[in-house]
């Protein structure tokens, strides 16, 4: 019951990170607008993601324009997008093979070694996924903090942390914890099934009598 309880949590948090993980991908708040010194136009709010960006003005009404051109992007959003690309089909992937390998699960010709195999393979996917997700969040996120403090950069250029980083980070740590838990779980019941061994019980053959009933049947001839 307990190792039942164990796959379904790992698979929700699975489920959890490759939702939050594509969701991310496709979010416009990555770089959000900062409203610092003399930069006081608030009523207007920048969003800028790795596929477009937008203008909010008042709660009121939002634009948003797709990027003409990918060479026109920093070059870590341009890396972000291919790495989060991945991250969304390896978490996809991951997810699929952990449900193929769940204890309630049944499959032709699969037993709970196979399965425990196929966990752990979920597993390290999950580990893969939630890394690669994490590599361009952590990227993009010191590079708002570097420009940020940068006396160089025009205050009107500087952004701040959106949503969709924090939203990452969420993401990334459910994937990662979902591999560790897939990953932990196979290697314990390696070590229980190594532990349950035991040696077959020795049966003597069926002709050989026993030494009890030979001893017996001797002390009455002598008495005969």
């Amino acid at each position: 019951m307990i190792s039942g309880a164990l796959q379904i949590a790992g698979l929700l948090l699975g489920g959890l990170g490759m939702i939050g993980t594509f969701a991310v991908t496709g979010m416009p708040q990555w770089r959000v607008s900062a409203f610092i010194e003399n930069n006081i136009i608030v009523f207007e709010t920048i969003w800028e993601g790795l596929w477009m960006h937008c203008i909010r003005q008042a709660n009121i009404r939002m634009q948003c324009k797709v990027y003409d051109s990918v060479l026109a992007l920093s070059p870590d959003l341009q890396a972000s997008r291919g790495l989060m690309c991945a991250g969304s089909v390896l978490s996809f992937l991951a997810f699929l093979v952990a449900t193929v390998g769940m204890k309630c699960t049944r499959c032709r010709q699969s037993g709970w070694p196979t399965k425990g195999y196929i966990l752990l393979a979920a597993g390290l996917l999950f580990i893969l996924s939630g890394t690669t997700a994490l590599v361009p969040i952590c990227w993009v996120a010191n590079t708002i903090i570097r420009d940020f403090y940068n006396p160089v950069v025009n205050v009107a250029q500087k952004r701040e942390l959106g949503e969709a980083l924090y939203l990452g980070w969420v993401a990334a740590f459910c994937l990662l914890a979902a591999g560790a838990i897939f990953c932990c779980f196979c290697r314990c019941c390696e070590k229980t099934r190594s532990y349950n061994y035991s040696v077959p019980p020795q049966h003597l053959p069926l002709n050989q009598p026993l030494h009890g009933a030979t001893e017996s049947a001797y002390s009455k001839s002598q008495y005969v």
